[in-house]
């Protein structure tokens, strides 16, 4: 293959493996929201990201730019209402800095109107006092930018040149303004998929997988008691099960954790460099009684209006006698390098946050790392008092019913710990939502959850922060999770009025995507938790790609979410059948000759660094596999002829699959430099 062929070659998969853009998110990056009174100003209606104030602020900038002309001043208005669009984030590019207007479509095409051409062509030459085209340094004759009364042509040259600082195409990846509110074009008809195959790759109950953050085919299993195994997972197709010695644990923690039937280690997190830092991070419940490290704050407190000499001994544990913590532990100087360690140090290297509970139930305990910010996030339900009586989840002070976002790479002095009251060691990143609200406490990146159990990034849009939020009597839920997200509980269960906000501190809730009610699921099983899971993003099952799965505890029903449009943030679920490949490497069924798995409760989900997708159960843990294994019909899937090698175990020097498109891509583009000069 010649240089320039390859370069073409790594062009069009730079294109094909850059992500598509986000949900709906305003500029501060907060949800869109209804607001309670009609914008005047800005022709905007349903969820938007401005509330009359900022209508108003809005009118006042354009009525004091002074325009004359009417068809100017209507594309002016409309640029400036632009950033009441529910895609204004994408609109105006926050991620890559701020810009003083949206990307202006500008199409190329003869048959197609450009807006951006015509904004040039109705305000060329119009004055604008304090023009918001007018380019942040100096004018083209070199001068100082003036801010008062100015035209397009003191700035541009032409509308080439106009057009070429402001405009942008919309695609799949981007959006830009044609001068109305974005509307999503809907998707063809979707078609519910006709089944999801699984099969049986381990026994045990593990609660937690986490793929090994060296991109091989390697992924961390943990049981509730507190024990984390290291295990290859086996190709596709290859007729294995998962090299799984439960005899010799990664790490052995369950002298640490207190484990009861709501107790035990509940989460557990690798740090990003953990191949070649060693850390990771364990989420676990201890009880005072029994440990003398269990020692904490208790979340029941005056600063919360709580009392916990108050509350009645929930099955016999007195009020934060049990506490949830997460610490750091570390795999250095077991190995070579981290990447190669096959066993951990059991002691703690520090502890990150502790905190008392007042209730034995509700307390999530799910970590794991934002896949651009680096962060770690904790996933901590509203303590476990039935209706939330003491209102954590929407006390602004209290961090039980909420998401934190914490860092931990830069972890503050004792002294400025005790002096900022954090629960433990880390620091707060300056763009948590508290930096807005100067109610919240800075740990805060969301509120409103009951108890939310299982939360995921998807992995080729990662603003789509997806989490199932356990409901109490009637109704189940999915959100997609952002900055100073409010979701409801409990003044809301899902989209249902669940009891009144006080007239002081109106809810202003955030609705579920996705959700059931306890009476839609299997009438004979008298109860339902919801298990979140993740946007299927692997070739193996190409019917349900893209698709939210998601399933039930007790209930043992799983779902497929579509969205339509696309990044719109509007999901509709079908419930999907299941059975067991015929070919299945451990028994699936306890009933002979059935297709039917015998799954017990469904615990969790888990995808591996190809993207496969898990399910771990109270008996095993079962992969999604190829649909005709179980005789579905997909007509998108492809006979198997040559079967690629999954990421193999690292070595010295080793580049794993997972890092190998931003490798290839950086060389692309080296090489087609090198061919232009």
């Amino acid at each position: 293959m010649n240089n320039l062929l390859f370069s073409f070659i790594c062009l069009l998969l730079y294109n094909f493996i850059s992500p598509s853009y986000s949900l709906p998110s305003c500029t501060d990056l907060r949800a869109p929201a209804i607001p309670k009174k009609p914008l005047a100003f800005c022709p905007y209606n349903g969820r938007v990201c401005c509330d009359s104030s900022k209508d108003l602020q809005l009118q006042k900038l354009f009525e004091s730019m002074k325009i004359s002309d009417t068809s100017c001043g209507s594309a002016v208005k409309s640029i400036l209402c632009s950033t009441c669009d529910q895609f204004s984030a994408e609109l105006f590019k926050v991620k890559s800095g701020p810009r003083p207007v949206p990307v202006l479509c500008n199409s190329t095409s003869a048959s197609e109107n450009s807006f951006c051409s015509s904004v040039w062509d109705s305000c060329q030459n119009i004055p604008i006092t304090n023009s918001p085209f007018a380019p942040s340094l100096q004018t083209k004759a070199g001068g100082t930018k003036n801010s008062n009364s100015s035209l397009l042509t003191d700035f541009w040259q032409s509308k080439a040149d106009f057009c070429e600082a402001f405009g942008g195409n919309s695609d799949k990846d981007s959006l830009c303004f044609n001068g109305e509110q974005v509307s999503l074009k809907k998707n063809e008809t979707l078609q519910p998929p006709n089944g999801m195959c699984f099969e049986k790759i381990a026994e045990g109950a593990y609660l937690n997988m986490v793929p090994h953050p060296d991109g091989s085919n390697r992924a961390f299993f943990s049981n509730q008691p507190g024990k984390i195994w290291l295990a290859t997972i086996p190709d596709q197709d290859s007729g294995e099960s998962i090299g799984l010695d439960e005899s010799s644990p990664f790490a052995d923690l369950t002298d640490q954790v207190y484990f009861d039937s709501r107790f035990g280690m509940m989460g557990m997190a690798f740090h990003p460099n953990f191949a070649k830092n060693g850390r990771f991070f364990a989420s676990f419940n201890c009880d005072k009684a029994k440990s003398p490290n269990c020692a904490g704050r208790c979340a029941c407190n005056s600063d919360v209006g709580c009392d916990p000499s108050k509350i009645k001994p929930d099955a016999n544990k007195q009020p934060c006698q049990c506490h949830t913590v997460v610490a750091e532990f570390s795999a250095n100087g077991t190995a070579p390098n981290p990447s190669m360690a096959e066993k951990a140090k059991p002691s703690e290297v520090r502890r990150i946050f502790t905190m008392g509970l007042p209730f034995i139930s509700n307390h999530g305990g799910q970590i794991l790392f934002g896949p651009e910010d680096g962060y770690l996030y904790f996933m901590m339900g509203d303590g476990g008092s039935k209706d939330d009586f003491f209102n954590f989840a929407q006390n602004k002070k209290s961090l039980l019913g909420k998401i934190m976002r914490v860092d931990i790479d830069n972890i503050p002095s004792q002294k400025e710990i005790s002096e900022l009251g954090y629960w433990g060691n880390y620091s707060v990143p300056r763009d948590n939502p508290y930096s807005q609200d100067k109610d919240l406490q800075p740990e805060i990146w969301a509120l409103g959850l009951r108890d939310p159990w299982r939360c995921s990034f998807d992995s080729e849009r990662p603003s789509y922060f997806i989490c199932a939020d356990v409901g109490q009597d009637r109704y189940e839920e999915v959100d997609i999770i952002t900055k100073g997200g409010n979701y409801g509980w409990s003044t809301y269960e899902g989209p249902f009025r669940f009891k009144n906000a006080s007239a002081d501190d109106p809810v202003d809730p955030i609705f579920p995507v996705l959700g059931y009610s306890h009476a839609e699921v299997d009438k004979e099983v008298g109860s339902a938790a919801i298990s979140g899971g993740y946007v299927y993003r692997s070739n193996t099952d190409p019917c349900i790609y893209g698709s939210y799965l998601y399933g039930d505890l007790y209930a043992k029903n799983f779902w497929a979410a579509q969205e339509n449009p696309n990044n719109s943030g509007n999901f509709t679920a079908r419930g999907i059948p299941f059975s067991c490949a015929h070919d299945s490497p451990l028994n699936c069924s306890s009933v002979p000759n059935s297709p039917l798995p015998a799954l017990g409760y469904i615990y969790s989900f888990g995808q591996d660094n190809m993207k496969d997708t898990y399910v771990l159960t109270s008996t095993g843990v079962y992969r999604v596999v190829r649909p005709s294994r179980c005789n579905y019909t997909c007509s998108k899937e492809t006979a198997r002829t040559a079967e690629s090698p999954g990421p193999s175990a690292p070595s010295d020097g080793h580049i794993a699959k997972a890092d190998l498109c931003p490798v290839l891509v950086l060389y692309c583009l080296l090489l087609l430099t090198s061919i232009i000069l």
